[in-house]
């Protein structure tokens, strides 16, 4: 089973505060002693070091996965579009991008913005919208170009978040596989 290493600063949802360096750093070390067949890098950190993270892990063949993670709201729909393209030019071979609804508007616009991104980019991409109001976008994201959803084995991890189980009944009965 291929292993992703994660780790989130504050700012993205995570819990502890790294600064700037701490965190690239961190990143760097999990690449080079290859911890993890894929290494999840955020978007919004100096670009350089992260453009030169990610050489450094396609160098170690580690893949490397993009994201931006807003808890606040959904960007606009260009908004998103533009992270997900920056995360391409930057060398990802994910772009991923997750944020918060607060309408079924939210939702769609992420959905619109996932639909248009997929048909644009070359890369396969993620996206989800968090909380209950998103749930039907980890349900059914495929169906609009996001190319796999996170279902936890436990304690969810996420607002909005479905247990694997859930997550295996909704594709199922969507027939979507």
């Amino acid at each position: 089973m291929p292993i992703l290493v994660t780790f989130r600063t504050k700012n993205e949802g995570g819990v502890l505060e790294l600064g700037e360096d701490e965190y690239l750093d961190l990143v760097a070390t999990v690449v080079t002693n290859r911890l993890g067949d894929a290494v999840d890098i955020e978007l919004l950190h100096d670009e350089e070091r992260v453009k030169d993270l990610v050489k450094q892990a396609h160098n170690y063949n580690v893949v490397v996965i993009m994201s931006n993670h807003d808890f606040e709201k959904v960007p606009a729909k260009d908004v998103i579009e533009f992270r997900l393209k920056k995360m391409a030019d930057l060398g990802a071979d994910v772009p991923k991008l997750a944020c918060m609804p607060h309408s079924a508007d939210d939702v769609m616009t992420l959905l619109s913005a996932t639909n248009d991104a997929h048909k644009a980019l070359a890369n396969p991409i993620i996206t989800m919208a968090m909380a209950d109001l998103g749930k039907v976008s980890r349900i059914a994201g495929q169906v609009f170009g996001s190319c796999l959803s996170f279902g936890a084995v436990g304690k969810t991890s996420a607002p909005g978040q479905l247990s694997i189980e859930d997550l295996r009944n909704a594709e199922n009965y969507l027939e979507l596989h």
